[in-house]
This record gives C-alpha cells, sequence and structure tokens, in this order.
C-alpha cells in the first residue's frame, strides 16, 4: 500500500509502545482504562505481523539532574528502580516479539536504536499506550526521520477519552506520513 493509505502487516513492522503495568494497572495513576481493549487489537495486529513485531518499555531511568528531575518529583509513585515489577510488560505482551524488549528512558521510542531494527524509511503500524504521551511522541518523531508511519487508532489506549482523540487529531495532521487506520483496515 501507499504510505498515504498506510501498510499492510506483510509489509511493515508494528511497533507495540510501553505495554506495562504502569500503563495497564487499574491501581496505577497511570493506568489507562483502555488498555485491555487496545491489547485485544495489539494482540490481532502482531499475529498478523508475525516476527516484524517490536515491543518496546519505558524505564525510570532518565537523568535527575535534567527535567526528568522535575518529572518525577511530579510522578513519586514512578520513581522506583526499574527492576520493580510495575516497568514488567502485561502478560498479554510477553511473547509477542521474538526481539529482545527496546527499553528507553524517554516518551518517543523513535530514534537510532528503534531505527537500527526496523530500518531507515521503514512502514511501521504503532500501537500502544498511552497515545497521548509515548505514541504521539513516538509517531511524530518517525514522521520526521521519514518513516511511513500508521497509527492504529483502536490498538492504541489514551489516558482519557478526550487525550485519546486529542493526540489522533495532531497526529492526523500529517499525511502522508502519517496515517491513522482501526486494525480490521490494516489487516484489510
Amino acid at each position: 500500500m501507499s504510505p498515504s493509505t498506510g501498510s499492510g502487516p506483510r509489509e511493515s513492522w508494528l511497533v507495540v509502545i510501553d505495554p506495562q503495568n504502569i500503563f495497564a494497572s487499574p491501581d496505577s495513576e497511570w493506568g489507562s482504562p483502555f488498555f485491555a481493549h487496545a491489547m485485544t487489537n495489539i494482540r490481532r495486529l502482531a499475529d498478523a505481523h508475525g516476527e516484524r513485531v517490536l515491543v518496546t518499555r519505558w524505564m525510570p531511568t532518565a537523568d535527575r539532574s535534567t527535567s526528568w528531575g522535575e518529572y518525577f518529583r511530579a510522578w513519586p509513585f514512578a520513581d522506583r528502580p526499574a527492576s520493580d515489577p510495575l516497568y514488567d510488560l502485561v502478560p498479554d505482551a510477553v511473547g509477542l516479539s521474538p526481539h529482545p524488549t527496546l527499553d528507553l528512558p524517554t516518551f518517543g521510542k523513535w530514534g537510532p536504536e528503534l531505527e537500527a531494527i526496523v530500518g531507515r524509511g521503514a512502514q511501521v503500524v504503532l500501537s500502544g499506550v498511552s497515545t497521548d504521551c509515548c505514541v504521539v511522541s513516538t509517531a511524530l518523531a518517525g514522521a520526521d526521520a521519514g518513516a511511513r508511519i500508521t497509527v492504529a487508532t483502536d490498538a492504541c489506549a489514551g489516558s482519557t477519552t478526550e487525550n485519546h482523540a486529542a493526540a489522533l487529531h495532531v497526529m492526523g495532521l500529517y499525511p502522508p506520513q502519517l496515517a491513522l487506520q482501526t486494525t480490521a483496515e490494516i489487516l484489510a
């Protein structure tokens, strides 16, 4: 398919952004109430993409002398060692990818590490959490780097319905580098 209409599973990579306990648990201050629904569609996309699936994790390892210091003071519940079970993948995400997780201390996961795996100018389907933070940060950086990004709108979970819609609206302003499609449209 062309970049303006997205990419099918045979040509693209699926990148699953941060399917971790901290973003899925209803007990977490960052837990998305939409995570379970998104995970159902993530699983469908992962099955279709086979070995071309990469899972990322956000890790609390950023330098506290930078603005991340203020961030962790604002969110002290998340200021735990990276080994804390809060940062583990949810059980449904374990085994989605044959590749090791890409662990980064940044909202956006697009960078040299990810590009080295999927390739420069790759067709990438993004899914995961949170639409209004790590997904949008990854999508915009990927588009800037020349990747052909399709955001699986129903395989992403926002912090709220309104924030999810706002992030999709912003990403929808970037065609042809960024396309918005449902899981069914991607799999068709």
